[in-house]
């Protein structure tokens, strides 16, 4: 009799104890993303400030938006039109294949514009740009810097933080516009060449395509995409600090839980596009 009660008193405390500890998960994973809203709004908060932009801190911002773009936005340009240049070949084949030749280039600016620059253009600066910001500001932390800045009657918010959470969404947009542009110049020559007879044509199925709504939801998409990447891994350095027994350090939580948030406005995208 014993040994069936002292299973089931062993059972119910592994239930319990299963349960506090998602319970505790929960509480982490929900304080976690409250520490990404509030600094994310208090980096729009000093984004509006004037104080943001005094001397100082303008060359600081200057330098971060050429270093974060400059670098990246012809090599991102090449790579882009070459990737254009395949799927745009393997759209309009197809679609002459099957006699949907006028529906192509419709097809070429939704898949490739809307869709998958966007995208491409914020993993691409995720990469090579705000990531990086990331394990900087963790240096600075980590070595006393920012508090040294803070002693010092600064603000390290204004001087190191802002700076780079401002190039990694300039970059953003300054890559998503320029390839779609190269895209769509693309687009244009694959289908008619190097001649102006189709240019009224293309400005329509272009037209058709950039309605108010999609332009709207197009714009935003790339400005919150440009957010995602560029506060996430900046918030999770700094209020992330590092756990007894985590096997999970915050520049790999900081990926996860970026590419949540890309999918996220990837999914509201689409139905906004779509439906």
């Amino acid at each position: 009799m014993a040994a069936p009660i002292i299973a089931g008193m062993t059972a119910t405390a592994s239930r319990k104890g299963t349960l506090q500890e998602l319970r505790r998960l929960a509480v982490r994973w929900g304080a976690g993303w409250w520490r990404i809203v509030h600094f994310a709004s208090l980096m729009l908060v000093l984004a509006l400030s004037p104080s943001s932009y005094h001397r100082a801190n303008r060359a600081a911002m200057a330098r971060h938006l050429y270093l974060g773009t400059a670098p990246i936005l012809p090599w991102f340009a090449v790579l882009s039109a070459l990737i254009s240049l395949v799927v745009i070949r393997i759209v309009v084949v197809t679609a002459l294949s099957y006699g949907l030749s006028r529906y192509a280039l419709e097809m070429v600016v939704r898949v490739l514009v809307l869709e998958l620059i966007p995208l491409t253009a914020a993993l691409f600066v995720a990469l090579r740009c705000t990531l990086p910001h990331g394990g900087e500001i963790s240096a600075l932390r980590l070595s006393g810097r920012l508090d040294a800045r803070r002693a010092q009657g600064l603000d390290p918010m204004q001087q190191e933080v802002l700076p780079r959470i401002a190039a990694g969404v300039f970059a953003v947009v300054m890559l998503a516009a320029v390839s779609s542009v190269v895209t769509l110049v693309l687009a244009y020559l694959s289908v008619y060449g190097f001649t102006g007879g189709g240019f009224a044509a293309y400005t329509r199925t272009v037209g058709r395509v950039f309605g108010p709504a999609v332009t709207l939801i197009f714009a935003l998409k790339i400005l919150f995409l440009g957010l995602a990447v560029s506060v996430i891994p900046i918030a999770s350095v700094l209020y992330d600090a590092p756990r007894a027994g985590s096997k999970t350090s915050a520049e790999l939580q900081a990926l996860v839980r970026m590419f949540l948030v890309i999918l996220l406005i990837e999914a509201a995208s689409l139905v906004g596009n779509y439906y």
